[in-house]
């Protein structure tokens, strides 16, 4: 670098970054498995209560997941359950994330 070169970044972009690590927060949104309207629960498991029924061909995004209660679904039998809101949970064994283990971090 020459001198009297400015090192450093103008609004525009920062802003741009700002914006970039945004779009990289967002999560990744799945596929419920064709012909399943799926029960949202309170917690990882059945005996929790249902929050609501997802309807047919809905994507649902999974910000976290937990193991808990053993699920067989159209995509295997597994104790995950993926966090797709504030305390609402739905069995991976019916979201298609394309994995058998995490795709995403680990609730608390």
């Amino acid at each position: 670098m020459g001198v009297g070169e400015n090192t450093g970044t103008t609004a525009d972009e920062a802003e741009g970054g700002a914006e970039a690590t945004a779009l990289a927060a967002a999560p990744v949104v799945y596929p419920i498995a064709p012909g399943y309207r799926v029960n949202v629960r309170r917690g990882p498991g059945t005996q929790y209560g249902i929050v609501r029924t997802l309807p047919y061909g809905m994507s649902v995004p999974v910000y976290c997941q937990k193991p808990g209660e053993w699920v067989s679904g159209p995509y295997g039998t597994s104790n995950l359950w993926d966090n797709i809101a504030n305390g609402q949970f739905v069995a991976d064994a019916y979201v298609k994330t394309g994995s058998d283990g995490y795709i995403a971090q680990r609730c608390d």
